[in-house]
């Protein structure tokens, strides 16, 4: 059995070896890890013959290999071949096993393609991620089986690292999201042609109620102008009228006085005519 068995496979990863690898990934707790485990000895005995290599992976020594090929099910059969990963589901006999790799049966199963693929970005960050709790999970075994820590204690101190970390990245976050985009300033300094346009804009701003004012004043005069000008000519108006009264006034007392005028010479004619009767009369009874 290769114990390089996990070098190689990352170097499958990254297309670095040509050569078939056939790796059984298990853990020693599983029961059907272990039916399978007789049977894959005698496989990698013939894998000299077969032109092959042939081992296995204990995920958990391995978690990261666990996470790049995504494995779900224990045991899990890979086929790699010039970094192309070929997932085996036939029986787990070693005659099948055998004639998978001698009639090429693996040439007719679809290649595992995609974000699956453990040669993707994707599965690079799954490998990270499954890497960094096998590394959590032997600090806490380090802690409770070591130095005797409480459980609790230590899941505690796993808490308060969370947070801790979680404060340190935010902020490093938004020291990133400031650089990259920095707020306009509220009080920025002033350029020179800002400070001229801001005294105009005031300077104008105190004019206006001056203006206001003067205009106000302005207006109050022309109202009272104009009021001026009406009175006179209401007065005017008046003196007009009392004037055309006065002359109305004065021909009908003139006409009245034409009309005395006129029967005073009738009366004085009438008194005449009536001493000359009176004195014809008195003749005519001295006769």
């Amino acid at each position: 059995m290769n114990s390089l068995m996990p070098q190689m496979l990352h170097e499958q990863c990254r297309h670095e070896t040509f050569r078939q690898v056939r790796v059984l990934s298990y853990a020693p707790w599983c029961p059907a890890c272990q039916q399978i485990e007789a049977t894959w000895e005698s496989f990698a005995k013939e894998s000299e013959r077969l032109g092959i290599t042939v081992g296995k992976v204990d995920v958990t020594q391995e978690p990261g290999l666990s996470g790049r090929f995504f494995v779900t099910t224990l045991p899990t059969i890979y086929h790699a071949n010039d970094g192309v990963f070929r997932r085996y589901r036939g029986s787990r006999t070693l005659e099948d096993l055998q004639g998978y790799i001698v009639e090429r049966k693996w040439e007719a199963v679809e290649p595992v393609a995609g974000w699956k693929s453990p040669s993707s970005i994707m599965m690079h960050g799954m490998a990270g991620l499954f890497h960094f709790s096998g590394w959590i999970r032997q600090i806490h075994n380090y802690l409770t089986g070591t130095l005797g820590v409480h459980v609790w204690v230590s899941y505690a101190i796993f808490i308060l690292a969370t947070l801790l970390i979680g404060l340190l990245l935010g902020l490093i976050l938004v020291l990133i999201s400031d650089c990259l985009c920095p707020a306009k300033s509220k009080y920025r300094a002033e350029t020179p042609e800002e400070a001229i346009t801001k005294e105009n804009v005031e300077n104008a701003a105190l004019e206006e109620p001056e203006e206001a004012a003067e205009l106000s004043m302005d207006d109050a005069e022309e109202a009272a102008d104009v009021k001026d000008l009406s009175d006179g000519e209401d007065a005017a108006n008046s003196s007009a009228d009392e004037s055309e009264e006065d002359l109305a006034l004065g021909k009908e007392s003139g006409e009245e006085e034409i009309e005395d005028l006129s029967e005073q010479p009738l009366a004085e004619s009438e008194t005449e005519s009536t001493v000359r009767q009176r004195k014809s009369q008195g003749a005519e009874k001295e006769l």
